[in-house]
C-alpha cells in the first residue's frame, strides 16, 4: 500500500521512531510475529493476509485490505474516545486479527503501545497503567486482582461466564464484550458488562456509526459495513433485533439442537448451566433415531469410573432443584473428558472434542 506510514506520537514499548525500518527492526526483539505482520503493513499490497481462528469451522486465511483496516482503527479511537498518546496494551497473539487490530490502531491514532507476551495473567508484575486494551475472559479472570490497573477494557474470543460477570461489577475499569469477527476487522458492536444503567442487570449490543444490521430468513445477523467490508457479512450467529442499532446474541444456528422438533440453543442453556456447574463444560446434540438428537451435556473432568453415576445423579438434581431449566433443557446425558480440544486461539473445538470421544458414546 502507497505512502502507508504510522502516526507521528506512535511509540512502541515506550520508543518513538524516525523509520518503517527503524520500527520493524526494533519489533523484532520484541517478536518474530509482530516483526512480519509490520512489514506486511507497510509493504506496497493494498491487503494483509489474516488466518481465522477456526472456532466456527475450519481455520482459514482470508485477505483484508489496508484502507478497511484503518477505517476500522478510526472508527474504534472516535466510539471509545482513544486519541493520540493513548497509553494501550496488547497481550494477545498478533497472529490473529484481535492482536493485529491493536497495532493497527496504535499505527494509525498515535498510541503509545506496549506488547507482552500473551498469558493468562499479563498484567502480574507489570506497574505500569493503561487507558484501554484488549483480553480474552480467561485473562480478565486471573487479572481481577490488578484490573484496576486498565481504564478501558474489551473482551473478545468466548463468552464471560456469569460468575466472573458478578464479579466484574465493582470494579473500576470500565469493561465491555465486543461483537465482531475476522471478516468484520474485528468488532462492530459492544456492550457494557460492567457500569450499567441503574436497575439494569445486563446490556445488548450496540453497533458503531455507519453500520447497519439486519436478519436473514434463519433469523441469523447480516451485517452491513460498507466502510470495512466491500460485501455485507452473513453470519450464522442468531440474534434478536432490539431496535436498528441494538440486538441481542442468542447463539449459533450450526450448534441448534432439533430433539424432537423441540430447537435448543444450546448457548441459552449453557448461559443457566454456567451457575450451577463451575468446571469447562458445553451442551450438544447426540443422534437418536426417536428424536433425531439428545441433549447431552460433556464436562471437563477428570473422574474415576466408579464417582461417574453417583457425579451424574448430583448433576442432574442440582439443575432441577435450580428451577432454571425447562425440561427440555435437561440433559439426557452427562459425559466426563479429562482434556477438551481447543483451537489454536485458546476456545474450545466443540467439534473436535465430541469427534476424539464419539466412538464411546
Amino acid at each position: 500500500m502507497k505512502n502507508n506510514t504510522f502516526h507521528s506520537a506512535f511509540k512502541l514499548q515506550g520508543k518513538s521512531f524516525d523509520s518503517k525500518a527503524a520500527l520493524i527492526d526494533f519489533s523484532n526483539e520484541i517478536s518474530v510475529e509482530v516483526a512480519d505482520f509490520l512489514i506486511d503493513w507497510f509493504d506496497e499490497n493494498s491487503f494483509v493476509e489474516v488466518k481465522t481462528s477456526g472456532s466456527t469451522g475450519n481455520p482459514k486465511i482470508i485477505q483484508l485490505q489496508k484502507a478497511q483496516m484503518i477505517n476500522s482503527a478510526k472508527a474504534t479511537g472516535e466510539y471509545f474516545n482513544l486519541f493520540e498518546n493513548t497509553a494501550a496494551l496488547l497481550c494477545l497473539s498478533p497472529n490473529y486479527i484481535a492482536g493485529k487490530m491493536m497495532l493497527v490502531r496504535a499505527l494509525t491514532l498515535g498510541w503509545h503501545l506496549d506488547i507482552l507476551e500473551p498469558a493468562s495473567n499479563p498484567l502480574k508484575n507489570n506497574d505500569k497503567n493503561y487507558d484501554f486494551s484488549a483480553m480474552v475472559p480467561m485473562q480478565l479472570h486471573n487479572s481481577l486482582p490488578d484490573i484496576h490497573k486498565i481504564k478501558k477494557l474489551i473482551i473478545g474470543g468466548g463468552t464471560v461466564s456469569n460468575e466472573l460477570l458478578g464479579k466484574i461489577q465493582e470494579v473500576k475499569t470500565e469493561i465491555l464484550a465486543t461483537y465482531g469477527m475476522t471478516e468484520t476487522i474485528t468488532h462492530i458492536a459492544v456492550k457494557k458488562l460492567n457500569h450499567f444503567a441503574i436497575g439494569a442487570k445486563q446490556s445488548n449490543y450496540t453497533i458503531f456509526p455507519n453500520i447497519k444490521i439486519s436478519l436473514d430468513d434463519r433469523g441469523c445477523l447480516i451485517i452491513d459495513a460498507p466502510t470495512i467490508s466491500e460485501e455485507k457479512v452473513v453470519t450464522n450467529d442468531l440474534v434478536e433485533l432490539i431496535s436498528a442499532t441494538e440486538f441481542s446474541w442468542l447463539g449459533r444456528y450450526d450448534n441448534v439442537i432439533n430433539s424432537g422438533g423441540i430447537k435448543l440453543i444450546p448457548e441459552q442453556i449453557e448461559e443457566k448451566l454456567g451457575t450451577i456447574i463451575k468446571n469447562r463444560f458445553f451442551v450438544a446434540g447426540k443422534k437418536e433415531e426417536i428424536f433425531g438428537e439428545k441433549l447431552i451435556l460433556v464436562l471437563e473432568e477428570s473422574i474415576i469410573e466408579e464417582l461417574k453415576n453417583s457425579r451424574k445423579t448430583a448433576i442432574i438434581k442440582e439443575m432441577k432443584n435450580s428451577k432454571l431449566l425447562s425440561k427440555y433443557e435437561i440433559p439426557k446425558e452427562i459425559y466426563f473428558l479429562e482434556n477438551f480440544m481447543e483451537t489454536e486461539t485458546n476456545k474450545i473445538d466443540r467439534t473436535k472434542t465430541l469427534e476424539f470421544f464419539k466412538k464411546g458414546y
